[in-house]
């Protein structure tokens, strides 16, 4: 089952940025352990500080072979209708995902764009909430055409 994790603004600097927030590790040494972890999932990772190229994304990924989607729009969560567009426009379900408990910090970042077209949402674990994601689609069975003798 393929499934790719996006990766919005700024999230390439995990490891760097806002330790006391966001943790030290990097989100790639973080990627290599959910592929060990998830051994049935193909794993594929995309970043971007482009919210254009995110859409890009989701509009390659979302009709096709892809059966989820990780999300972490970061700052675009909040302000982004682009987004929002294109997650309603696909087919692939998106779990919109959140390092930080978005709840717990400025008001701004209390309202989601894109959660009402997600299949649901998970913030506050630290980089857990991408395995907490993943481990939902890994339950997911194929739906299958005919009757089981």
């Amino acid at each position: 089952m393929k499934i790719l994790i996006l990766n919005g603004p700024n999230l390439n600097l995990l490891g760097i940025r806002e330790k006391s927030v966001y943790g030290n590790r990097s989100f790639e040494d973080y990627f290599d352990e959910l592929k060990e972890a998830f051994p049935a999932l193909e794993l594929s990772y995309f970043q971007s500080n482009t919210e254009g190229t995110l859409i890009d994304k989701l509009h390659e990924v979302g009709f096709g072979d892809y059966k989820g989607i990780v999300f972490n729009a970061g700052a675009y969560t909040h302000t982004s209708v682009a987004l929002s567009d294109a997650i309603k426009a696909i087919d692939t379900p998106v779990i919109e995902v959140h390092i930080s408990n978005v709840y717990a910090r400025e008001a701004f970042r209390h309202k989601s764009m894109i959660a009402p077209h997600c299949k649901g949402s998970i913030a506050g674990f630290g980089l857990e909430s991408y395995r907490l994601a993943l481990q939902y689609f890994e339950r997911q069975k194929p739906k299958r055409i005919g009757f089981n003798a």
